[in-house]
Parts: C-alpha cells; structure tokens; sequence
C-alpha cells in the first residue's frame, strides 16, 4: 500500500515538474478601431494588414471587447432588420464572413468582418454592427485569420 502511495506521489510531483509539450499558440491578433474605421492585423507583434472597414451605424453599433472567431463562411446569406421598414436587409452571397463572439456577446447575435459589394463607402459606419471591409481585403483576411483549435484560441479580435 505504501509502494503504490510513493509511486502515485512521484507520478504526481513529476507531473508538476515536467513542462507539458509547448502547444504552437497563434501570435495573431485583429484591432478594429470604431473612430477612426481602420483594422490593423498583427503576427508577431508585426503590422500585416491595415485596412479601412465600415463597422456600425449608431443605431447598430459594432460590439466592443474582446472577441474570437468561431466559425468562417466562404459566403453567408444575412438578412435581418424589420422587414418593412429601412432598416431591413437581405443579403445573398455575402463573401468572406468570420463570425466572432465572446462570453457577452453569442454566436447567435451574427457579428462578423465580411466582405461588401452593396457600397464602397470605407471609412464611413455604415453596417448594422458587422465590420465591412472590400472584397479583397476580406478575402485576405479570411485566409489569414485563424479558427480555434485545442490548443489555440485562434486570432484575437479587439473592437475599441
């Protein structure tokens, strides 16, 4: 009895002592700044990307914090609005789409960065609350945004 308590003990203390196998984490992060409508995209603390974005009206702001993506669509149909009135939209074939959520704000709510082919009016709020970038742009970013993983929590997305 003695014998299997020491074993589990040095099992235990060695556990503890060891490191664990260094998991590569990504070194990505995404700062979208609602003021001035610019998304910066940084690895390894090294500017990649600087773009302009339209991010939400002030009846449809974009959420602040920190978020991380959960799911990207190559294209996604959004509607939303109360159809009926201005506010309402559908639209089909939106390229490029990264959904991004917290513990505040859920999947559910459909914040995304996206790409835009109904206005080219970067620089300006212009969305209800997504963060649009150019086709291109979208694109670009799309490809270089990384989805969580077990042993990352993929590109940080910070909204300020």
């Amino acid at each position: 009895m003695l014998k299997q308590f020491a074993t589990a003990l040095i099992i235990t203390i060695t556990l503890l002592v060891v490191p664990r196998t260094a998991h590569a984490q990504t070194s990505k992060q995404i700062m979208i700044n609602t003021e001035t409508q610019r998304l910066y995209a940084f690895e390894n603390n090294k500017l990649i990307y600087d773009i302009p974005v339209s991010t939400g009206l002030p009846t449809w702001p974009t959420p602040q914090g920190t978020f991380y993506p959960w799911i990207k669509l190559r294209y996604d149909r959004m509607i939303g609005g109360v159809p009926g009135t201005e506010s309402y939209y559908d639209l089909p074939n939106v390229p490029y789409v990264v959904y991004f959520a917290n513990n505040q704000i859920s999947e559910t709510e459909g914040y995304a960065i996206h790409g835009t082919y109904w206005h080219n009016n970067f620089g300006n709020p212009m969305s209800h609350g997504c963060v649009n970038l150019r086709t291109e742009d979208a694109k670009d970013l799309y490809n270089w945004i990384d989805l969580p993983s077990t042993s990352d929590p993929g590109t940080k997305v910070i909204i300020y």
